[in-house]
């Protein structure tokens, strides 16, 4: 688990971009289950792929997209560990990946984004693609 005052800037490079912090199972569940309309989940990581292209890539998509999702949330790997679990959960039939990026529609994962897709990847090319993903399914 890492402290909570090294990961707080990253979450907050999220939280004010809109998105919802999920920090339990039941706060997971409250988010997905039964969902109606388009969520992105971002599962939030320490790592440099995410610092340097998942959470820039993400508001650069939401920034620039005629299309969005309706609901916006994250849950942050190696901290809320029963928030992330459930989550997983939730994106089978993909192995657990950190960072990752998924979006559902009417409950269902429609798109993931896997961390070897972020990898060796910009900010830029992971909001482009984004932006595609949002136009098709939002």
């Amino acid at each position: 688990m890492y402290p909570e005052h090294l990961v707080a800037p990253m979450r907050n490079d999220l939280t004010v971009a809109g998105f919802k912090e999920l920090k339990s199972s039941e706060a997971v569940d409250q988010e997905l289950k039964d969902q109606k309309g388009t969520t992105l989940l971002v599962i939030n990581s320490v790592c440099g792929c995410a610092a340097g292209a998942a959470r820039p890539g993400i508001k650069w998509a939401l920034e620039h997209s005629e299309k969005k999702p309706a609901h916006l949330a994250t849950v942050f790997a190696g901290v809320d560990k029963e928030a992330v679990s459930k989550a997983r959960e939730y994106t089978l039939p993909y192995p657990p990946s950190s960072p990752a990026i998924a979006l559902f529609k009417d409950g269902e994962l429609v798109h993931f984004v896997e961390r070897h897709h972020i990898e060796g990847r910009n900010a830029q090319m992971i909001g482009e693609h984004l932006v595609e993903v949002f136009d098709e399914f939002c």
